[in-house]
């Protein structure tokens, strides 16, 4: 059978905690090469690059995990159905209900921010950055506990040698 493990998002995000370690180490190193003050630049080209490697390991961790969350550790052939409980379903309604009071509180901060004055853009995407958070675990909410799963085993009549 089919086997998702766990085994490699977990080495994964420990080497991605290890290089984001490694570029803080390297900001302290080039702050006490000046005198203990940082440089003028935020981010020296090597840190820029161990950050976006580190970045590129931390989602595919996530991924990884997320993965093994939705779908489980084994994949067994037949119909699966959900039984969603009354939990599951009051906390998928609670999050609809922040949805679309964060979807509301977003539109009237582009009307204030178009009729009476500018509003910073971090708050803005702030703002939609939640709602995308919230919307993404609505649908993964959606995904393990409503939508049923189907494995469907088939043999392969090819005439490829492997």
């Amino acid at each position: 059978m089919y086997r998702n493990d766990t085994i490699g998002p977990f080495f994964a995000l420990l080497f991605s905690v290890a290089l984001y370690l490694a570029t803080y180490l390297d900001g302290k190193h080039i702050a006490a090469l000046h005198g203990g003050k940082p440089p003028h630049e935020a981010l020296s080209e090597g840190q820029i690059g161990l950050v976006a490697f580190a970045t590129l390991f931390l989602i595919y961790a996530l991924i990884g995990f997320f993965s093994v969350w939705l779908e489980g550790v084994e994949l067994r052939p037949g119909r699966h159905v959900p039984t969603p409980g009354a939990a599951v379903t009051l906390v998928a309604v609670l999050l609809a209900v922040i949805e679309a009071a964060l979807g509301g509180f977003f539109v009237r901060l582009m009307i204030h921010h178009l009729t009476v004055e500018p509003v910073s853009a971090a708050a803005q995407g702030a703002v939609f950055g939640a709602m995308m958070l919230v919307g993404a675990v609505l649908l993964a909410i959606y995904k393990k506990y409503y939508l049923g799963d189907e494995v469907l085993i088939e043999e392969e009549h090819s005439e490829v040698p492997w």
